[in-house]
């Protein structure tokens, strides 16, 4: 039972999501490491986040930009098979390892951005994004300077943010499921979950203009950075497969 420990972890993560426009994802997929097994934590949090985002994007559907789409749906395809490729042959005793790594260089480091013209750097976001999220699960702070050149509002990015993450998460879902995965053992905490990451964004879309940045986003950075190197450490206590 105690994987059902992630259904109020979620809901708490979609809030901070619905709040910030990022950090909900990658905050929940360093707690899933010793809840549920490796193999399971990438596919779950897919459908989850699919969850997520996507009822975000509908709480503040009057400012989705519907010309993003065909470019960023258009690489993530593409992504979508090169990381389903590279994910089968995995050693999956060093996913957390390399799951907290990514999440340690994408919460740090300044991320590269794509090159070219608006829809070509749409198209190599949903590339990237959807291939490396096949492997490390949240990647959605890679997006926020590709989307902030269109539109430096924060509502805009939020929105649009979670539009393109639900293809990306849609077709890492549908890609596991090729993979063959099989979600039915899990539907009873993915069903929870799923409730829990729509009301999250409700809320957090009711909170997202009430909430001061402050140092939030410092320290938000330390307790992703002290999750993540729990996710590495995890790797190397597991037993030899």
């Amino acid at each position: 039972m105690l994987e059902f420990t992630l259904i109020p972890i979620a809901f708490a993560t979609s809030v901070v999501a619905g709040a910030l426009g990022m950090g909900g994802g990658v905050l929940l997929i360093a707690l899933m490491p010793g809840l549920v097994p490796t193999t399971a934590i990438i596919p779950i949090h897919a459908i989850t986040q699919l969850a997520s985002n996507a009822s975000r994007a509908a709480f503040g559907w009057r400012n989705i930009d519907w010309t993003l789409v065909p470019a960023v749906a258009l690489g993530s395809v593409a992504g979508a098979f090169l990381g389903a490729e590279v994910y089968s042959g995995l050693n999956l005793r060093w996913l957390p390892a390399f799951i907290g790594g990514v999440i340690l260089f994408i919460t740090w480091f300044k991320l590269p951005r794509p090159k070219g013209g608006n829809q070509l750097a749409l198209v190599l976001l949903g590339f990237y994004q959807t291939g490396l999220g096949m492997v490390a699960g949240a990647t959605g702070p890679l997006g926020a300077a590709v989307l902030a050149k269109h539109n430096g509002a924060r509502d805009w990015i939020v929105v649009n943010t979670a539009v393109y993450m639900s293809l990306n998460h849609a077709l890492r879902m549908m890609a596991f499921g090729f993979l063959g995965f099989a979600f039915m053992p899990w539907i009873t905490l993915i069903i929870g979950m799923v409730v829990a990451v729509t009301l999250g964004s409700w809320v957090g879309t009711k909170l997202r203009s009430r909430i001061p940045q402050g140092n939030f986003l410092f320290w938000f950075k330390l307790l992703i950075s002290a999750l993540a190197l729990r996710m590495i450490t995890l790797s190397f206590l597991s037993p030899s497969s």
